[in-house]
């Protein structure tokens, strides 16, 4: 590199670097002010890296990447307490049970086997101890390498699930740099998803599953340019293995392949897929998996939009909260609403990580939840569009770490009414300013 140009990654990476010293090391989640004032200086370190960045140094700012993910190695996830339960259903599972075959607070209660780890220490951090599981069978999987390697250390278990984590960031990026070239679109878009705060804070640093579901999902459309159906519909299952949100994409293949290859592609992703669940296969597994998803639908609530105005009607109308019959009412309408969007026409023509991206769109845009690193795949996808929505959303939705206090957590209202303000004004704008799709046939 030019040593004129020396100073452009050396400015970025001092300034990244401290960034994340200190979200990862030093900050709380409680801690707003420290943790906005450095969020977005992260921030407008990472627009100013993918504008500024001449195309010759990209690959100087991807292995800048990869070295900013490195720094969270060793640091306990500050931004969310998902990890305990992480923890939790491995050491579960390193003891031969099924994390779906009780409550953690049963175990704490005393009416179960008592089991190595699963004390009161780690129960005190779960968040959801009156609930089950809601992890599929690959998720736990890796919650299960975590424990057999540290079986007795928190930090240990956090530094296995993180280098996991990072083997598939690293993955992401090589198959977008990959998938950039054959759709010829602008090489510097990879920086868009490797250098973003939120990506690195969500994956890499509070270790949320969304690493490995991107990874996946961006080697099926790898494998399907490639006209292999069957490895591709392999590789779906296995995101779905990881989180079950890859499922709302199945319907994209309807008017994308010829009836064949749908037949042959539906088949793989349904058996593979039913194969994944077979070791953890018992009545607690439906149990327990169908409790959870229940619950998700009937009473999880987060960062919410059109839910919540229709929420608001119902506390008008009916005086209590009608997310019992709401959210899968709105579950209905999302599948709906992504099957009808797969049949139309025009979406042939899309690349198929454009239409992966609308599709998520409607999803998070009729979810009762709708948590920070949700957003991760959603910008994933956008780097192969002409929209950047998803990096304003990447923005604004931190303002939900606002509500987290010392003594428990209270949603931000007014902050997540201009969130969703100023998110939907854009999408508009930008909708206005592209009216003609990307039309490169995928």
């Amino acid at each position: 590199m030019p040593k004129n140009k020396d100073y452009r990654l050396l400015i970025f990476v001092f300034i990244s670097s401290i960034g994340y010293l200190i979200l990862g090391y030093y900050t709380s989640r409680d801690q707003s002010f420290v943790l906005f004032a450095t969020y977005l200086s992260l921030f407008a370190a990472y627009v100013a890296a993918c504008r500024y960045v001449p195309d010759q140094h990209i690959k100087h700012f991807v292995y800048a990447a990869i070295g900013l993910r490195i720094i969270l190695l060793f640091s306990t996830p500050a931004l969310s307490d998902d990890i305990y339960r992480f923890i939790w259903d491995g050491r579960l599972l390193a003891n031969g049970i099924s994390p779906f075959a009780a409550l953690p607070i049963d175990y704490i209660k005393g009416e179960m086997v008592s089991i190595p780890g699963l004390d009161a220490t780690l129960f005190q951090f779960l968040n959801s101890p009156e609930y089950y599981t809601v992890y599929p069978p690959l998720s736990q999987l890796v919650f299960w390498l975590a424990a057999l390697l540290s079986p007795d250390n928190i930090l240990g278990s956090i530094i296995v699930i993180r280098l996991v984590i990072l083997i598939a960031e690293i993955g992401s990026i090589y198959l977008i740099i990959r998938l950039l070239r054959t759709f010829q679109l602008p090489a510097k878009n990879v920086l868009l998803y490797a250098l973003n705060p939120l990506v690195i804070l969500e994956l890499t640093g509070n270790l949320h599953f969304e690493a490995f579901v991107i990874f996946f999902l961006l080697l099926t459309v790898h494998f399907i340019l490639l006209d292999k159906i069957v490895i591709s519909g392999i590789s779906w299952s296995i995101a779905i293995g990881f989180k079950l949100i890859p499922l709302i994409f199945l319907p994209l293949a309807i008017r994308r392949f010829k009836l064949q290859s749908q037949i042959t592609l539906y088949s793989i992703v349904g058996i593979v897929t039913l194969l994944l669940f077979v070791p953890l296969y018992d009545q607690s597994l439906i149990d327990g998996l169908s409790s959870s998803l229940t619950l998700y639908f009937q009473k999880f609530e987060f960062n919410a939009s059109i839910y919540y105005l229709f929420r608001s009607f119902g506390f008008w109308v009916k005086g209590y909260n009608i997310i019992g019959q709401l959210g899968p009412a709105l579950g209905l309408i999302t599948f709906g609403s992504i099957f009808a969007y797969s049949l139309t026409k025009r979406r042939k023509s899309l690349l198929l990580p454009i239409a992966m991206m609308w599709a998520l769109l409607i999803y998070l845009a009729l979810a009762t939840t709708v948590h920070p690193w949700y957003i991760t795949t959603l910008v994933a996808l956008s780097v192969f569009s002409k929209y950047r929505f998803p990096i304003l959303w990447g923005l604004l939705i931190f303002v939900t770490y606002s509500g987290y206090s010392s003594t428990g957590y209270t949603e931000p209202m007014h902050l997540i009414i201009l969130e969703y303000v100023v998110l939907i004004g854009f999408i508009c704008y930008e909708l206005y300013q592209n009216k003609k799709p990307i039309n490169t046939p995928s």
